[in-house]
C-alpha cells in the first residue's frame, strides 16, 4: 500500500465507516436475554424482532439497491448513518417491544443502503490496480463491523454501567464521527441523476447463470441462516442451557462467527474461488455438526469451535458464490443478478430464524436447534454434492 497513501488512506477511511454502520446491525445481540427480562416477551419474539431487520435489509436491496448509482455514494451513505443514528436513539428509548421492532427496522435499512453503496465506494476511493486489496478491505470491513458489534456490546453489558444503554451511547458517537469523516471524502460517481431516475431492481437470472446460481444461492443461504441462529439464538442458548450469563462471553461467541468469515473470504483468494465454494459447504456442514453436538452435550467448547468452523466455511463459501454467479452473468445484467443472490442470502437469516423461534415453544431450544441443523444440513449437503458432480468454472 506504498504505491498511493493517500488513495490508500482514502480507502481505509472509508472501510472504517462501512465497519462503523455494520457493528450497530449487531450491537444488541448479547442484549437480548436483558431485554427479555426487562419486557418479558418468549424466545419467539427475540427471533421476530431480529428477523425484522432482514426483511427491511431486503426491501431496500429490491428497491433502492442501486441509488447510489444514481445520487451519488455519499448521499446514500449519509442516509444510511442517519437510519442507523435513528435506531440506536430507539434502543436508547426502549420502554416497550414497539422500540425494539422500531430500532431493528432503521438497523436494515441503513444495512440495506451501506451494503451495495459502501463497497463500491471503498473500492472507488482505492488507488488504480488496488482492486483486489480494496476488495478485501470491503470485505473485512463488512464482516469485521459485524463482528465488532457484539463483541462491544458485551464487554459494556459485562463491564460497565448502564447494559443497555451505554453499548448505544457510544455508537451514536461512533456514527457521528463517521458522518463527519465521510464529508471529508471525495464523491467517486462522475455523472449524477436525479432521485426520479432510481427504479425498483427486479430479481433477475438469465438462462445461463441458473446451473451456477442454485448450489451458490443454497450455500450462501445457509451460511447466513447459521449467522442469524448465531446472533439470535445464541445469547439465550447460553443462557438457558450452559448457564452462563457473562454477556461479554456471549458476544465474543457471535464475534469469532463474524470474524472467522472473514478469514474464510481472505483464505478463498488462495485456494482459488472455484474450489472455495465446496470447501465452503464442507465447512458450513462441520460447523451444523459441531452445533448439534453442541446443543446435544450443553459443551462450550463445540459453541465456539462451532461458530470457528461455520463462520469460515460461511466465508469460503459466499466468496465463492458470489465470484461465480457474477462470472456466468452478463455484463449488462450482473448486478441485478448479484442483488438477487444477497436477497436469497438475507433471505437465509429471517425465515429460518423465526422458524427455530416458532419451534422453541413445542420443542424447547435444543431440539427446535436440531431441526434447524437438520434442514440447514440436509440442503448444504445437496449443494455439495452438486458441485462434485458438475464442479463450478469461475469466469474471470
Amino acid at each position: 500500500m506504498t504505491g498511493d497513501r493517500p488513495g490508500w488512506h482514502r480507502c481505509l477511511l472509508g472501510g472504517a465507516l462501512f465497519a462503523v454502520a455494520m457493528a450497530g446491525t449487531t450491537l444488541p445481540t448479547p442484549l437480548y436475554p436483558l431485554y427479555q427480562e426487562k419486557l418479558g416477551f418468549s424466545e419467539l419474539t427475540v427471533t421476530v424482532v431480529y428477523a425484522v431487520y432482514a426483511f427491511a435489509v431486503i426491501g431496500v436491496l429490491l428497491l433502492a439497491g442501486n441509488a447510489s448509482d444514481a445520487v451519488g455514494r455519499r448521499p446514500v451513505l449519509l442516509w444510511g448513518l442517519g437510519f442507523a443514528e435513528a435506531s440506536a436513539v430507539c434502543f436508547l428509548c426502549a420502554t416497550g417491544l414497539g422500540w425494539l421492532f422500531a430500532g431493528r427496522l432503521l438497523s436494515g435499512l441503513s444495512a440495506g443502503l451501506f451494503t451495495g453503496a459502501a463497497t463500491a465506494y471503498v473500492m472507488e476511493l482505492a488507488p488504480e490496480g488496488g482492486a483486489a486489496r480494496a476488495t478485501f478491505v470491503a470485505t473485512a470491513a463488512n464482516m469485521g463491523g459485524l463482528g465488532c458489534g457484539p463483541l462491544l456490546a458485551g464487554l459494556l453489558a459485562q463491564y460497565a454501567p448502564w447494559p443497555l444503554y451505554l453499548p448505544f451511547a457510544v455508537h451514536l458517537g461512533l456514527v457521528a464521527a463517521a458522518a463527519l469523516a465521510l464529508l471529508r471524502l471525495p464523491e467517486t460517481v462522475r455523472e449524477l441523476r436525479p432521485l426520479r431516475s432510481v427504479r425498483p431492481q427486479r430479481p433477475a437470472l438469465p438462462a445461463r447463470v441458473r446451473p451456477v446460481f442454485g448450489p451458490a444461492a443454497t450455500a450462501s443461504f445457509v451460511g447466513f441462516a447459521l449467522f442469524g441462529v448465531f446472533t439470535a439464538v445464541s445469547p439465550a442458548f447460553l443462557a438457558e442451557e450452559l448457564d452462563l450469563r457473562d454477556h461479554a462471553v456471549s458476544g465474543l461467541v457471535v464475534a469469532l462467527a463474524f470474524f472467522s468469515s472473514t478469514a474464510g473470504q481472505l483464505a478463498a483468494g488462495r485456494v482459488g474461488v472455484a474450489r472455495s465454494l465446496p470447501l465452503g459447504c464442507a465447512g458450513l456442514f462441520t460447523g451444523l455438526l459441531l452445533l448439534a453436538g453442541a446443543l446435544h452435550a450443553d459443551l462450550l467448547a463445540l459453541v465456539v469451535l462451532s461458530a470457528l468452523v461455520g463462520g469460515t466455511g460461511q466465508g469460503l463459501a459466499f466468496r465463492g458464490a458470489l465470484s461465480a454467479v457474477a462470472g456466468a452473468s452478463p455484463g449488462d445484467r450482473r448486478a441485478a443478478v448479484i442483488s438477487t443472490l444477497f436477497v436469497v442470502a438475507y433471505a437465509g437469516i429471517s425465515v429460518p430464524v423465526i422458524g427455530v423461534g416458532l419451534l422453541t415453544g413445542p420443542l424447547g431450544l435444543e431440539g427446535a436447534g436440531l431441526v434447524f441443523i437438520a434442514c440447514m444440513g440436509a440442503l448444504v449437503s445437496a449443494a455439495a454434492v452438486y458441485l462434485l458432480r458438475r464442479p463450478v468454472r469461475v469466469a474471470a
